[in-house]
């Protein structure tokens, strides 16, 4: 009986049958978990239960229409839009200025420059400033930051509430990396350092309610990859090539989340301090000037759910939003004196199919062209979006005025400011108003001297700053401050 046994194929195949369905139960249990599929009245019940995770990305310098999700058509970024595909997508951000620090600060207060104080190089993040990260901490959740911007860095003040916050190590293998930065001579390492960094730092906390912020550059710095597709080799297509490979490290970010079967507990927000210009008003790059190009910026959130379809808000939305949103969102206490708002309502609405896309919000933003000189006198610039008008203004230079209707020149080329004196006297007046607010009890932000070595770590980031021994040139910035030719005509 043994023997027929033995000599019987079907032995052999019940055998193989029975390998094959171990393997494929053994690769189910332990595939790691995604997200699971969700509705939209589960974005209102995240501020019950249990404390949910936040992953909190900012990509310097990128700009909303460079990636899949808004509309680009290159591929440069298949996880944001995987990300935005099943979560929230704000079609329509204003970052509140084109320079890291001053951005950084209306981020994380939800005021704008105008009310932190914080717009030259030497000013710093007051003790008394509350920022994001005390809120979670006073939470019991633990506290990285992960950043490679030397604007966020400790001595500035943007460390507070944070368990460990560093700049991470440069100990990683740079094998296919490729640097193109334009005209300087790059960080040392690139973002995977942060990634990894981040990475460890999610293993030990994964039984823990956590905050992780995590800061990449390589955008910022035009370094890319041999992963990265091959666009071409100007600046603007190395820029989408960064982009890919800024992409990857956030990819590889939401796989540690799956292999940390923590994903279903986790928040992912994508955002960015600013863009970057590409002659589009004639000048490349950016904290010089504030046309869209530097300060359409995107805002997207993963929940701890997937959603089918995903939700997109199309009315204009700011930076000075994104954490009194977030906050709202998981029911933790509000920011003081945030003058961002929480824009969850605007969510609820455009997954309602109620979203127009039309708002008569003001929303500004600011920039101290003498931000990185010593010796100056401030030259602000102010510009105010409301409806399908942008308003740009140079306080200390009231005859140079620009107005622009977006509604009909989407990319702001043509100055309708003298054909339209009495819209631009109502928006000036909302401008006045704006600014004759009082400030935050801590805006008068305190002033931190660097050393020469401090300083020339922020040029590497590309940044013309005057140091001890470097004075501004008379006349440098005459041409840009010139006022604009009367009539309609191309800005500047």
């Amino acid at each position: 009986m043994l023997r027929k046994l033995l000599d019987s194929s079907w032995l052999y195949f019940g055998l193989a049958g029975l390998l094959l369905a171990v393997a494929v139960a053994s690769q189910i249990r332990f595939a790691p978990p995604g997200r699971p599929s969700g509705e939209v009245a589960d974005i209102s019940k995240l501020g019950e239960g249990e404390p949910w995770n936040v992953v909190f990305i900012v990509i310097d310098m990128l700009r909303a229409d460079r990636l899949s999700a808004y509309g680009y058509e290159r591929g440069t970024s298949p996880t944001l839009a995987a990300l935005a595909d099943s979560g929230i997508r704000f079609e329509a951000v204003e970052a509140q200025s084109s320079w890291t620090k001053a951005s950084m600060a209306s981020l994380w207060t939800g005021m704008y420059p105008e009310r932190t104080g914080i717009q030259r190089f030497f000013h710093a993040m007051p003790e008394q400033a509350v920022l994001p990260a005390e809120l979670f901490k006073d939470r019991g959740y633990r506290t990285a930051g992960i950043w490679r911007n030397g604007w966020v860095a400790n001595n500035f003040g943007f460390g507070q509430g944070f368990d460990l916050y560093i700049r991470p190590r440069v100990n990683r293998p740079e094998h296919g990396i490729i640097r193109n930065t334009p005209g300087v001579s790059g960080l040392p390492g690139t973002d995977m350092d942060a990634t990894l960094s981040a990475i460890e730092f999610l293993s030990g906390a994964r039984d823990d309610p956590f905050f992780l912020y995590v800061h990449y550059m390589d955008v910022h710095q035009y370094l890319y990859t041999d992963l990265s597709p091959d666009y071409g080799s100007s600046f603007s297509d190395i820029y989408d090539s960064s982009i890919f490979w800024t992409d990857y490290n956030v990819g590889q970010i939401v796989q540690a989340l799956r292999d940390l079967e923590i994903a279903d507990r986790t928040l992912i927000v994508v955002v960015s301090d600013h863009g970057e210009a590409f002659f589009e008003h004639g000048q490349e790059g950016h904290a010089r000037m504030l046309y869209r190009e530097v300060l359409d910026t995107p805002w997207i959130i993963a929940l701890p759910f997937e959603l089918d379809p995903g939700i997109v808000v199309r009315q204009r939305v700011a930076n000075v939003d994104v954490w009194p949103t977030l906050l709202d969102m998981l029911d933790m206490p509000p920011l003081p004196g945030a003058e961002g708002q929480s824009v969850l309502p605007l969510v609820l609405d455009a997954a309602a199919g109620n979203d127009d896309g039309e708002s008569d919000r003001p929303i500004f933003a600011q920039l101290d062209r003498s931000w990185g000189q010593v010796e100056a006198d401030s030259n602000p610039t102010l510009t105010m979006v409301k409806g399908p008008y942008r308003l740009m203004q140079w306080l200390k230079n009231p005859a140079r005025t620009e107005l622009f209707d977006r509604s009909e020149d989407p990319k702001e080329q043509v100055n309708i400011a003298v054909r339209e004196p009495e819209l631009v006297d109502a928006l000036k007046a909302e401008v006045e108003a704006f600014l004759a607010k009082p400030k935050s009890e801590w805006a008068e932000a305190p002033e931190i001297e660097l050393d020469e070595m401090r300083i020339n770590q922020l040029r590497a980031l590309g940044y013309a700053i005057e140091g001890p021994n470097r004075k501004r040139k008379r006349g440098d910035d005459a041409a840009e401050d010139a006022a604009p030719e009367a009539g309609e005509a191309p800005a500047p």
